[in-house]
């Protein structure tokens, strides 16, 4: 009777509970979409032949797609086997663990090769799509009870640059837009790589679990959608429910922040459409001065605008929405809205324990 052969797997939770060194063999466009934090890419095909042997998988049937890629893959096995083998031979090297979409035939002839070639290497079980399914379920029964402190304030008010110094000094900060990669205006992808829905998700995910044990949560005020990112309904009812430190600074330093944080210089094309995006928003006369001083090179006066005519009444409309507590802190630098933000923070969770 012919042996079936058996291939060592590992679950989705032992590996997120102990320290793997992740492989990622799907195309290059399924990597980069998504992958498992600290996943190394070792694809199997490129996009181009991973669509070929679909194609003729959909076409022709499963055993002529597997003699398709049986052929792709016998070319790139010298380079996998050395890169998989000096992974494994690394002086500070971990378990090796290598995952597909499914946990199907990509990753299961890679543990399969390496294993007859005695090289220890595990296949996840169920493949990245249990990584996802844990991820969704997670999220989805995140309702907790902690306190939420909600960091507001008008454009440019360096509420981002506060939350990336917090979160050095070890206060729970979700920094949503740094998860997003997106700086929630229209303004806000310039300059930056962007990020799927479900890679959002996973760093989310990630992030709640480092945070696992805080009492309450430090967030900034952000709408349902940031960009292409929808944001999980538990962040917004957290949002909503959440005391507020809201944080004033004047026009010409919020100015000087947007100017500084997307560099036009580096991103005219991209920021001049932007610009043209909202001209609907505005009279011909301010139209026209936005024009004006785009070509006389005044970046700062035409953020000024922009932050006055639009962004300005465009928040104040949306903060009229939130009835809880806020607390307001006049800053003058990020250094100072830094200090002045931990103070009142301190402040508010001492309060929390005495309740």
């Amino acid at each position: 009777m012919e042996q079936k052969l058996i291939v060592p797997k590992i679950s989705i939770d032992r590996v997120l509970e102990d320290s793997f060194q992740l492989i990622d063999v799907r195309s290059p466009s399924e990597y980069k979409e998504f992958h498992i934090p600290g996943a190394i890419s070792l694809p199997i095909f490129t996009d181009e032949e991973r669509a070929k042997v679909g194609t003729i998988y959909k076409q022709e049937g499963n055993e002529f797609a597997k003699d398709i890629g049986v052929e792709l893959l016998s070319k790139k096995l010298p380079a996998l086997f050395k890169q998989i083998k000096e992974l494994s031979h690394n002086v500070e090297s971990k378990p090796l663990v290598v995952y597909c979409w499914r946990g199907g035939m990509r990753s299961k002839s890679i543990v399969t090769m390496m294993s007859s070639l005695d090289i220890s290497i595990l296949q996840l079980e169920g493949g990245i799509r249990s990584y996802r399914k844990l991820i969704i379920e997670e999220l989805a029964a995140h309702s907790s009870s902690k306190q939420y402190i909600v960091l507001e304030g008008l454009t440019g008010t360096k509420k981002t640059d506060i939350l990336t110094e917090l979160e050095k000094l070890d206060y729970p900060v979700i920094n949503i837009e740094e998860l997003a990669s997106h700086r929630g205006s229209i303004f806000g992808q310039i300059g930056l790589k962007p990020r799927s829905q479900k890679e959002f998700e996973s760093l989310l995910y990630h992030r709640l679990m480092e945070l696992k044990n805080s009492p309450y949560y430090i967030i900034e005020a952000e709408s349902k959608r940031l960009g292409s990112i929808l944001l999980p309904d538990f962040l917004l009812q957290g949002k909503e429910r959440g005391e507020r430190i809201h944080i004033n600074l004047d026009l010409q330093s919020r100015a000087k922040t947007i100017c500084e944080t997307y560099h036009y210089e580096q991103h005219k094309i991209e920021f001049e459409d932007a610009i043209n995006r909202l001209e609907r928003h505005f009279s011909s006369e301010v139209n026209q001065s936005l024009k004006d001083l785009l070509q006389q090179q005044d970046i700062e006066s035409v953020v000024a605008i922009l932050l006055k005519e639009y962004y300005d009444p465009k928040y104040e409309y949306t903060s009229q929405k939130y009835t809880t507590r806020v607390h307001t802190l006049e800053i003058h630098s990020l250094q100072d809205g830094v200090n002045k933000v931990s103070q009142k923070i301190d402040e508010l969770v001492k309060s929390y324990s005495h309740v």
